[in-house]
């Protein structure tokens, strides 16, 4: 019998999973993913399985996870995880690129052996991901806030407006795939209700969610230079700062633009709520004011121009009022952060890199990475149970070139410069070339939705023929 998943293309939720590579298959059943079962024995299988199958190697024959064995692993020390949590940001992830600019998920790319889909027939490709949803119960007859479709796969048919489910996140047609992590896929729809009203206060679930059914809300940066009004002293005074409105609604400053990504903000404050509007009361022209909520204190800003002014008055007026639910992709990235690197289903490429630190040019910190949709999530080692983070590679070119003593690294070249450069080398040139290959094709799967609605209007017309 057909498995429920499949008319949504899924071939990776149920109670068998396949994966095929170098004409062998691979049988993985489902509880063997589940992050629960993380014990010594079990993941010592699945690295023997990683390592003997080989299944991640090179073009060339050749494979890194030779040499991951309990000697040569990576040390899971603080050293990595700072210098991790330093290079790429807030909680680990670099996002910037996503969250500067509307993106939409086009799909994984259709096999080119598969042959022409007659037009007409193409229906719109369906991505089920799976993300983690903590809903708080609520007050009321119905405390959850939402509705399921008696089906199988259990379907989320309504959301309840300011609800708890809506506020945790929870979407019409998200499907239901766990309970409190009681597998409710092939269970009948009264006990999976029955899981929900009889657990506790916090429902978790997890969910199985199309995460190209529509953009993402861009949190548009801001950066530039201001005089800032200064405090401290006798003499108030002007000082020229080098200003950074970031996605996370927080405003840093440094004393120039040289020091942004370098060294530490000298100052930063979060504007969620805070009074910001133009003051002419100092008799300077191109001043705006911002009284943040976290601050005791009226900061001054002077633009050099009325223009100027606008644009950073706008730019702080969405930061004052932001968008506070994420995108589906966003808690997807979570889910899968939060997994061994092993259990990330159907991973595009992984195994060992090596990032350059960004303090110390000649120093390169050792990694086990897992690539997948368009995120490069790093892990501390094989053996982890977690990531550290990732990099969001929405509009990132990849190619591969020299630098310094190395011959061969992965430049990951953001689309502007006002956004980070990551470099990136594997154990040697063939498995560098394996990488590039592989981010090539996992950053293309994500359109900046300008573009998307470009090629849907240059699409050719279809024809019927009578």
């Amino acid at each position: 019998m057909d498995h429920p998943f499949q008319s949504f293309g899924l071939d990776d939720i149920g109670g068998v999973r396949k994966c095929s590579h170098m004409g062998i298959l691979y049988l993985f059943s489902e509880a063997a993913l589940e992050v629960k079962d993380n014990g010594p024995e079990h993941w010592a299988k699945r690295r023997n399985l990683f390592k003997d199958s080989k299944q991640w190697s090179s073009i060339g024959g050749s494979s890194i996870t030779s040499s991951i064995n309990e000697e040569s692993g990576i040390s899971e020390d603080s050293r990595s995880v700072d210098m991790a949590a330093r290079d790429l940001g807030d909680k680990g992830f670099y996002t910037e690129t996503f969250h500067c600019a509307s993106w939409i998920y086009s799909g994984d790319e259709v096999s080119p052996t598969a042959g022409p889909v007659p037009p007409g027939l193409q229906p719109r490709t369906v991505t089920i991901r799976e993300r983690t949803v903590k809903i708080w119960k609520g007050m009321g007859e119905y405390p959850w806030g939402f509705r399921i479709q008696f089906s199988k796969p259990i379907v989320v048919t309504e959301v309840d407006t300011n609800g708890a489910a809506e506020e945790a996140g929870l979407l019409v047609g998200d499907f239901v795939m766990a309970v409190n992590g009681i597998d409710v896929t092939s269970i009948p729809h009264s006990e999976a209700a029955d899981l929900a009203r009889q657990g506790p206060d916090l429902l978790t679930l997890t969910i199985g969610s199309d995460i190209g059914r529509g953009p993402n809300t861009p949190r548009p940066t801001c950066r530039g230079y201001l005089h800032k009004r200064t405090q401290s002293g006798l003499i108030k005074g002007w000082r020229r700062r080098w200003f950074v409105l970031r996605h996370d609604c927080c405003l840093y400053y440094y004393r120039h633009k040289k020091d942004e990504g370098r060294k530490r903000a000298l100052s930063s404050f979060k504007l969620e709520g805070a009074d910001v509007g133009g003051d002419p009361s100092l008799g300077k022209p191109f001043v705006f004011k911002c009284c943040p909520l976290s601050a005791n204190r009226v900061y001054h800003f002077s633009a050099t121009s009325n223009l100027e002014m606008k644009r950073w008055l706008d730019a702080m007026d969405r930061a004052v009022h932001p968008v506070t639910q994420n995108h589906v992709w966003v808690d997807v990235t979570r889910h899968n952060a939060s997994l061994p690197p092993l259990a990330v289903k159907n991973p595009e490429c992984l195994g060992l890199l090596h990032q350059i630190d960004r303090n110390n040019k000649d120093t390169w910190v050792q990694h086990y990475c897992t690539l997948k949709d368009g995120c490069l999530y790093f892990y501390a080692g094989i053996r982890s149970t977690h990531a550290l983070g990732g990099i969001y590679l929405h509009g990132y070119t990849v190619r591969e070139q020299p630098l310094g003593s190395k011959k061969s690294t992965i430049e990951l070249k953001p689309p502007s410069d006002e956004f980070k450069t990551f470099y990136l080398c594997a154990e040697n040139p063939m498995e560098n070339k394996r990488w590039v290959l592989s981010i090539k094709a996992s950053s293309k799967k994500w359109l900046p939705y300008h573009q998307a609605v470009q090629d849907y209007m240059n699409r050719p017309p279809e024809e019927t023929r009578m």
